[in-house]
């Protein structure tokens, strides 16, 4: 507010000046009433759009500028004198904290339309299979409270031919619910809790990899490269998504995910948990992961029954591809689960034994390894007896039981330390190490030098 000189003001007047040359937008009218904290006159400069407000109650005189016209700083812009009453509102002091703005309210309800409790037919048909959905998985897996999800808002790219609304409804976070959380901080605490959590969710689009959930798996997995932390992924799905149109791409060479994910293998801890139909490309991500954990209704397939048929290969059910039966022999399935739930406290428990030592634990009955190997040395005997005898009670986790069943392969605790734990099973060839176990031997011992678990090897083997 200024009294220039070259401005004829009567008694009481007061002239307000622009604060910056800029262009006027729009400007109280003379014979209007003003409240403290309202506007007088708004200007755009720069693409962006300042308010002129009243420092009091003032009734408007004369306006000196009109829409549209240029003016520059400290020019005059309305002359105003004190309002003999004061207006009502429009003040600082008068604003309601705790009122949501439109644009607010509007985020919040975005937010909420993908959350389970408002997809009711879509969470349902879930329920019908007995299984959860991605956040639930979530959920159960991370501390509460802890989770920061990135991209929650984004929709599927087909505005080409479909309405915003059916996406915003229909294809919350475009079918990838992924962020950092921490898991087990009240073990370990948070800094070593941290872990990146990624979910396709099935019931978005069948859990396909879409235009802009691949965005956000490029972002999250350089993410977790950089802040180093465990990947925890969920990859339910059908792989690539045909459906996508709102995109200029047409080989999809920019696609940096596998990339991206096949960079932090040897970097981090990275597990899949799956059950129902994992193919394609969500099948891809699943086999590069260290561990893999499924349940019993698991079917995992790098084609899917389209892919087969497409290819020539004859006509099948997803039911007949890659069934569980088939993946824990062939060692693609590290552990079977009872169930979702199930199979996150395993991906739990197994990310536990690379975040550090427990302080409790119970050692077992020293006694029973005396009873383990047989006195007659040409008897053979139960290798997992022996392996109980010496690690903390509970605390062994085996990997890949099914596939390779020469040698036993496990997560353990000592004294509440992780170690690796190799074992000769002398119930299968006498314990001799076949071309499978050999196998299976080279990518255990090979996880437990990247994150530096000192292995306890159990030998009995005649070559």
């Amino acid at each position: 507010m200024t009294e220039p000189s070259s401005l004829q003001l009567g008694p009481g007047e007061m002239a307000y000046d622009a604060p910056m040359s800029a262009v006027v937008v729009d400007v109280a009218a003379a014979g209007s009433q003003v409240a403290a904290g309202g506007r007088l006159a708004l200007l755009e400069a720069m693409k962006m759009q300042h308010v002129v407000s009243a420092t009091a109650s003032v009734a408007v005189r004369r306006t000196l500028v009109t829409a549209g016209q240029t003016v520059f700083e400290h020019q005059p812009l309305v002359v105003v004198v004190a309002a003999a009453d004061a207006v009502p509102g429009g003040g600082v002091g008068d604003t309601d904290l705790d009122a949501a703005r439109a644009d607010l309210a509007e985020v919040r309800e975005r937010h909420a339309l993908g959350l389970d409790g408002r997809r009711a037919a879509a969470i349902a048909k879930r329920r019908e299979l007995n299984r959860r959905s991605a956040r639930e998985n979530i959920r159960d897996l991370v501390d509460a409270g802890s989770f920061v999800e990135y991209g929650a808002l984004a929709i599927a790219a087909q505005r080409g031919r479909r309405g915003e609304k059916d996406l915003i409804e229909n294809t919350p976070a475009d079918g990838l619910v992924a962020g950092l959380a921490t898991i087990n901080a009240d073990l370990f605490g948070r800094d070593r809790a941290a872990a990146m959590v990624v979910s396709y969710d099935y019931t978005v689009l069948a859990g396909t990899q879409g235009m802009r959930n691949h965005a956000k798996t490029d972002r999250v997995f350089n993410l977790a490269a950089r802040r180093r932390v465990p990947v925890v992924l969920f990859p339910e799905g059908g792989g690539g998504r045909p459906g996508d149109v709102d995109s200029p791409s047409i080989s999809g060479l920019d696609v940096a995910t596998f990339h991206e994910f096949g960079r932090l293998s040897g970097t981090v801890p990275l597990v899949a948990v799956t059950s129902g139909r994992c193919f394609a490309g969500n099948a891809a991500l699943l086999g590069m992961c260290d561990v893999v954990i499924a349940t019993p209704d698991a079917n995992i397939g790098m084609g899917g029954p389209a892919m087969i048929e497409g290819g020539g290969l004859g006509s099948f059910r997803p039911e007949d591809i890659g069934p569980i039966d088939v993946q824990r022999r062939n060692g693609v399935v590290h552990v079977v689960a009872d169930d979702e739930a199930h199979a996150v406290s395993i991906a739990k428990r197994y990310l536990s034994y690379f975040q550090g030592a427990l302080d409790g634990w119970e050692a077992p009955d020293e006694r029973l390894a005396r009873q383990v190997v047989p006195e007659d040395r040409l008897r053979a005997y139960d290798a997992r007896s022996a392996i109980s005898a010496i690690v903390d009670v509970g605390s062994m986790l085996e990997l890949r039981r099914d596939h390779g069943i020469g040698v036993i392969t496990a997560l353990v605790r000592v004294e509440g330390h992780p170690f690796g734990l190799v074992a000769n099973n002398t119930e299968h060839l006498g314990g001799a190490i076949d071309a499978t176990a050999a196998d299976k031997l080279a990518a255990f011992l090979t996880l437990c030098d990247t994150f530096g678990l000192p292995v306890v090897s159990l030998c009995d083997t005649p070559g």
